[in-house]
């Protein structure tokens, strides 16, 4: 039974192509609304795997991801791949730069973007779209002479005309996107585990440090510290860590376990595969 993935619509997307990239052949795609949709059919069994975008070189981390990683479900991080970003300004044919009234793009695109939108069409109004691939649409849509960031395949598939390339400020630009299931993967010896806590004590000097050594003192490598705010309190924040190893790694397991004593909120999102191919 072919393997059912969820992304973030429609066709065309960096999300689409993320999930070809994991899923290959062997699995049939489901183009959803938004980022909670997506984590809503793997939580229903509408879709066995779900795909989201989790962090970029340029922008950093996907705060919506994180938000529904730390308070929203309980499904767990499978797998991860890595896909290059490459913009692409798309419209009408024959409309010029000097013409654009307003650009469609996904927030992150249009930050992403900035550079070339602040220099070349520094009097655009810019209009957030849900999707790299919704924009080309809305864009021909609009009665204005308007244009869009996207892809260029979601530039095909509507017959969009390609008016500029490789936009992005950076041409080393790539997006991380995380697999999330009912289980995280079984242990391959080259993983990473994924995980967050906060403190419902007291603040006082210190409290992150001690949480931390306990990865220090046994040479586990924390590649990813970032936080976010717990929603409940001003000042409190959530922390998310990625390290390498695997969750059952019994060393990983016991710094793990020694972690969560010392903190109030704790929860592992999943130990899966390091990504190491080239995007």
């Amino acid at each position: 039974m072919k393997r059912s993935i969820a992304y973030l619509g429609p066709p065309g997307s960096y999300s689409e192509i993320a999930a070809l990239a994991y899923g290959g052949e062997d699995a049939t795609y489901i183009p959803l609304t938004s980022m909670p949709a997506v984590v809503t059919a793997v939580e229903t069994g509408a879709a066995t795997v779900g795909i989201l975008p989790i962090e970029n070189v340029l922008e950093g981390s996907v705060t919506t991801t994180l938000d529904l990683l730390i308070h929203e479900t309980d499904l767990r991080i499978a797998g991860e791949t890595v896909i290059p970003i490459q913009h692409y300004l798309v419209g009408r044919a024959g409309l010029a730069l000097h013409e654009i009234k307003v650009l469609y793009g996904h927030p992150q695109s249009l930050g992403q973007c900035r550079r070339f939108i602040e220099r070349c069409l520094p009097g655009a109004a810019t209009v957030a779209s849900l999707s790299n691939s919704a924009a080309p649409a809305e864009a021909l849509a609009d009665e204005r002479p308007a244009a869009a960031i996207g892809t260029l395949r979601a530039a095909q598939l509507v017959g969009a005309a390609v008016l500029a390339s490789d936009i992005q400020d950076r041409s080393g630009n790539m997006t991380r996107f995380i697999a999330l299931g009912k289980h995280d993967h079984p242990p391959t010896g080259d993983d990473k585990t994924s995980f967050c806590f906060g403190f419902d004590r007291e603040d006082r000097p210190g409290v992150l440090v001690e949480a931390l050594q306990e990865l220090a003192l046994v040479g586990i490598n924390m590649t990813k510290l970032e936080s976010r705010p717990s929603k409940e309190v001003l000042g409190q924040y959530i922390f998310l860590v990625d390290i390498n190893g695997h969750r059952e790694d019994p060393v990983v397991a016991a710094a793990l376990e020694r972690i969560r004593t010392k903190t109030g909120l704790f929860k592992v999102f999943g130990s899966y595969p390091r990504w190491r191919g080239q995007p």
